[in-house]
């Protein structure tokens, strides 16, 4: 256990998950915490962050940064998502044994594990098949970062966990059409088309002063904001399927999803960080060359339940209340079908979900609003 004194570093503290993470310490009374914004630290640059440890010597970490994105993210710019998670955790985690840090929290995701295998997932599934073409760099990178941190802890006596979150949403989320996550994407696409079937441009014009909307076009890039012509801001927003009759999501809507609420990612990030050890993640396993074979360390985080992106979108269509159409691509991707874990090691160490989906969507839109209206009555 550490103690409230602990000096913790949040990597990633400003993000969906690591904002989470930080509040929940500070709820819990641990106040000597450190973070730095990507612009005062670099990940990626192993001279930026040795001199940080240097500095500051945290003696625990929470390895929260990571380069995210959604599946036409992950399609488009697999170079970035292996690259730049891998030299992220190559940093963040080699120097943090340097420095002797007593105990590290590293994030990964549930698209580690393969494309067709049993369901819910367990963690003994991983590297059982091959894994989703569409975010294989995404999830090789983690599965090195989680297999880093059972490497250390074999070879060196370290104590750090890997937790594997599913589908996370919550405050701070990204909205942005193409690189967010598939409920606050479709929360906002929701939105603007209702803006536009009610022909509320000031609505409309607030939301893309918040967050500009681009598109390609005759290979330039063109971006829309609150100043744009009508014209053109219906033309990018159609780009992305939203329009004042209807909207127009990815893939047929049959992929079944987990969602769990980014506070809650959070407690149970933090339960795991303060009350499980690496000792408490693994069971014994010798094989018939008398060597004992410890993997599968790593801890799904997750609620155990899921819902089919159609069903998501028809409960966000319900909160919003768009009068329009509910439309589906079915020449775009739908990625994995399915994608349950198993969260029997998380329960038996002490932690389980409250919030189901339909609170967590009427959270997360009441979160998107209130943004909207305080940086409008900043502006």
């Amino acid at each position: 256990m550490l103690d409230k004194n602990t000096k913790i570093y949040v990597a990633g503290h400003h993000g969906l998950v690591g904002s989470a993470i930080w509040n929940n310490l500070k709820s819990r009374g641990y106040n000597n915490l450190v973070g730095r914004s990507h612009k005062e630290l670099d990940l990626l640059d192993p001279v930026a962050v040795k001199k940080f440890f240097d500095e500051e010597q945290p003696e625990a970490v929470v390895l929260a940064a990571a380069h995210v994105g959604g599946i036409m993210a992950n399609l488009r710019y697999r170079a970035d998502f292996i690259y730049q998670n891998l030299q992220i955790q190559q940093n963040v985690i080699g120097e943090s044994w340097k420095h002797g840090v007593k105990k590290l929290l590293f994030l990964g995701s549930t698209c580690i594990y393969p494309r067709d295998t049993a369901q819910p997932m367990p963690e003994d599934c991983l590297l059982t098949s091959p894994l989703e073409y569409t975010n294989e760099p995404y999830a090789i990178a983690k599965i090195a970062g989680l297999k880093m941190c059972e490497s250390f802890n074999l070879q060196y006596g370290t104590n750090y966990i890997a937790v594997m979150p599913t589908n996370l949403y919550g405050p701070n989320d990204n909205f942005h059409l193409e690189n967010s996550h598939v409920l606050p994407a479709m929360i906002r696409k929701v939105y603007l088309a209702k803006c536009l079937n009610e022909n509320d441009w000031d609505a409309v014009r607030k939301d893309i002063g918040l967050r500009p909307v681009s598109m390609p076009k005759d290979g330039e890039k063109v971006v829309v904001n609150a100043e744009s012509a009508e014209s053109d801001i219906v033309e990018v927003l159609a780009y992305y399927g939203i329009t004042r009759e209807a909207v127009t999501l990815w893939g047929t809507g049959k992929p079944m999803r987990e969602f769990l609420w980014s506070e809650e990612m959070a407690d149970a990030s933090v339960h795991v960080l303060l009350n499980v050890d690496f000792k408490d993640t693994y069971k014994e396993n010798i094989n018939a060359d008398n060597i004992n074979e410890i993997r599968n360390c790593h801890i799904n985080v997750g609620t155990g339940k899921e819902i089919s992106i159609r069903q998501a979108a028809e409960k966000i269509v319900a909160e919003i209340g768009f009068k329009g159409e509910l439309r589906w691509d079915s020449t775009k991707p739908d990625g994995t079908l399915k994608k349950l874990t198993d969260v029997t090691k998380l329960h038996s160490l002490g932690w389980h979900h409250k919030i189901d989906i339909d609170e967590g969507i009427h959270r997360l839109y009441q979160w998107y609003l209130q943004g909207i209206c305080i940086n409008h009555q900043q502006s």
